[in-house]
């Protein structure tokens, strides 16, 4: 099993920045890929960013250029720097972690963005 555990969610103005960390722990070894999906009130989760293990990264459009995905050395951690924050942004943040085919949820964590 994996274990994930998110942090770094909060309150932050229109134009702010948060940075968000994953910790991964257990069965971490042949991660294929770490992710943030995001989670609106009424709406389906959807894809935020990923990076593969070999440092390939994919965003959603609406966070291009404005949210950057990275891992630690050691690749058990994954963060989202989020830059110039937008109310639309507000939504419950999950890391992701795909080994072997199968999917890894943490719990969430609360991002909201004031206007």
């Amino acid at each position: 099993q994996v274990q994930l555990v998110e942090s770094g969610g909060g309150l932050v103005q229109h134009g702010g920045s948060l940075r968000l960390s994953c910790a991964a722990s257990g069965r971490i070894f042949s991660i294929n890929a770490m992710g943030w999906y995001r989670q609106a009130p009424g709406k389906q989760r959807e894809l935020v960013a990923t990076i593969t293990s070999g440092g390939s990264t994919n965003y959603a459009d609406s966070v291009k250029d404005r949210f950057t995905i990275s891992t630690n050395n050691a690749k058990d951690t994954v963060y989202l720097q989020m830059n110039s924050l937008k109310p639309e942004d507000t939504a419950v943040y999950y890391c992701n972690v795909e080994r072997y085919g199968i999917n890894h949820w943490g719990k969430g964590t609360l991002v909201t963005v004031s206007s």
